[in-house]
């Protein structure tokens, strides 16, 4: 048994893990080539030439391009939410706060990173009804963040208004950022996250009073 897993490794990993390795550097090539040329103008040699792997290695992974872009899009907006989500739990409890926090950082890192804020704000839209699927789920796990539903099922009614809400809330927030991040930033981060904030406040108001 020990002689197989150690004929199974190398560099310390079994199959498994350079697989998986293989794959994120694809997602991270994938995410840099978009950047410069779009997902429209990458093509499958540029991004394995930038991830140092052969196509071989990409059909490994993914079906298709539209594949590949999914699963980018899935790893950025993933690893976004996860940082929203503790910028609003480390603001304590006050929903306010939790809001402006969560706001404040996702203004900051579409900054940060101007090049797949462009890509996954301008682009993602209108590729095939299996990305459209896939930025749905996200923009709901977004609308969470900035106001957690209520967890009433008896609401009812209610409960589907306050929804309704808070998906027209992220349309106004991603618009915002949409014009912010393709005018190049105009203004000061502050001003956007108040402007963003402002149209939240009506989804909070509203969640609050369905839960008191």
């Amino acid at each position: 048994m020990g002689s197989s897993r150690k004929a199974r490794l190398y560099g310390g990993m079994d199959a498994e893990e350079r697989r998986a390795e293989r794959r994120l550097k694809l997602i991270d090539a994938a995410v840099e080539v978009y950047g410069e040329v779009g997902y429209r103008g990458a093509t499958v040699k540029a991004i394995c030439e930038a991830a140092e792997l052969t196509e071989r290695y990409f059909y490994e992974s993914f079906a298709n391009s539209e594949a590949l872009l999914i699963a980018a899009y899935s790893h950025v907006v993933g690893h976004l939410h996860e940082e929203m989500a503790a910028a609003a739990a480390s603001a304590g409890n006050d929903p306010e706060a939790r809001l402006h926090a969560a706001l404040t950082l996702y203004f900051t890192r579409l900054k940060q990173h101007p090049k797949p804020a462009r890509v996954f704000l301008l682009e993602i839209s209108g590729i095939s009804p299996a990305v459209d699927a896939v930025k749905l789920d996200a923009l709901c796990t977004f609308s969470n963040i900035l106001v957690p539903p209520a967890s009433d099922p008896k609401r009812g009614d209610k409960a589907s208004a306050a929804a309704l809400l808070s998906i027209g809330m992220v349309g106004a927030v991603i618009s915002i950022a949409l014009r912010w991040v393709s005018k190049a930033y105009p203004q000061p981060l502050e001003e956007v996250v108040a402007a963003a904030a402002s149209f939240c406040r009506v989804a909070l108001a509203e969640a609050d009073r369905h839960r008191s």
